[in-house]
């Protein structure tokens, strides 16, 4: 049986799910506000967990065009600069998990999956002003007031889901005092500066500091990202600019090899950070979330866009073979099959903990979205 299904957002989230309804015969239409992808956000970092799935959706040579493959996943002390944990990459991953882990701009990642969808599936320059639903069909409504009906609706529409607000009313997201930025360098102005291949996470004295690098555009460039605490801003966007300075000025107790990463930067996106508890629900009726509208996180475990990969194929997947009267069921096996491991992954990002001294990580990056047994 062929699906219908409207997805709000064509972010990474959206254009996963359609391409995997698509490999089980489903017709997805995506609605995309944005009139064009462009290169805001900078980075994406593709653990293996999510590399191995959008493989099997058939998109592996997009994605490694212009992707970096870092060779380690490397913990620093902030005043010593001694490594306290080291877990090896590259084709030790790829043997181990089935995948490497990636690193890869954004843009490139979203061009790569626009390659797998054709026109008549995305839609850009289309702002969804409301959603309904009856017993039979869901309804998507644009702006202006052109309507589009659906066996099923998803949710992909990011930290602000319209979607999630019409299900389940407002959130009330908790500011934690941090403020993030994010910077991308030319790798040419960091000569000197050691591990730029891997990706490393700086500890700082307290959490509220550290700094993240990796490799961009097949080692070109590196990716900088750093936070300070701060009370006067909260503004929960990466479409604003931030002062280097600030950066700077709040890593200079650091050592040097930390620092030479912020003194390289020029120029800076910065977003305040909010948490949110996971949610008790997804879903209501012929309508779910997915991605950072069900489970938006903080950044430190890099897990965001990954999670959101594994919840399009798993979501596929629960609707295979579907009739339209059962996707109500179809989509709560969804729900109940991701809702454990994406909270779990949601604290322990807010805890930023993760293999600060060591630890496995095998229960993350070896997980199989294609093959973990569906709930009941």
């Amino acid at each position: 049986m062929s699906l219908s299904v409207g997805i709000v957002g064509g972010g990474v989230g959206g254009l996963v799910t359609a391409i995997a309804l698509a490999a089980q015969g489903h017709r997805a239409s995506i609605f995309e506000q944005s009139s064009r992808f462009g290169r805001v956000g900078a980075d994406i970092n593709l653990t293996p967990n999510a590399v191995h799935a959008l493989d099997t959706l058939g998109v592996s040579e997009g994605i490694r065009r212009t992707a970096a493959r870092p060779t380690h996943r490397i913990s620093r002390t902030w005043d010593t600069g001694a490594v306290t944990s080291s877990l090896e990459m590259a084709d030790t991953a790829q043997q181990k998990y089935g995948a490497p882990q990636l690193t890869i701009h954004r843009a490139d990642l979203l061009s790569a999956l626009e390659e797998k969808v054709t026109d008549k599936v995305l839609r850009l320059g289309a702002k969804v002003s409301g959603i309904a639903q009856n017993e039979t069909s869901a309804t998507i409504t644009l702006t202006g007031g052109e309507q589009h009906h659906f066996d099923a609706i998803v949710g992909s529409d990011g930290i602000h889901s319209m979607v999630r607000t019409s299900l389940f009313g407002p959130e009330h997201p908790t500011y934690t005092g941090l403020v993030a930025y994010r910077a991308v360098v030319p790798r040419a102005r960091l000569a000197g500066v050691p591990n730029l291949d891997a990706f490393t996470k700086w500890w700082g004295p307290s959490p509220d500091s550290q700094i993240v690098t990796f490799p961009l555009n097949r080692g070109e460039d590196i990716f900088v990202f750093a936070t300070i605490a701060q009370d006067d801003w909260v503004e929960e966007s990466w479409t604003q600019p931030g002062d280097p300075q600030d950066i700077r000025t709040a890593y200079a107790g650091f050592h040097p090899e930390g620092r030479a990463l912020i003194e390289a930067v020029d120029e800076v996106m910065r977003s305040a950070l909010h948490v949110r508890d996971p949610l008790a629900l997804w879903s209501k009726s012929r309508i779910t979330l997915l991605g950072d509208a069900c489970h938006p996180m903080t950044p430190f475990m890099a897990q965001g866009a990954c999670m959101a990969i594994e919840d399009g194929v798993v979501l596929a997947r629960s609707l295979a073979g579907v009739e339209p009267a059962g996707i109500p069921a179809a989509l709560l096996r969804y729900e109940n099959t991701r809702r454990a491991r994406t909270a779990r992954v949601q604290i322990g990002s807010r805890g930023n903990e993760w293999l600060r001294d060591g630890g496995n990580a095998d229960w993350l990056y070896g997980y199989d979205a294609w093959a973990t047994e569906l709930a009941a």
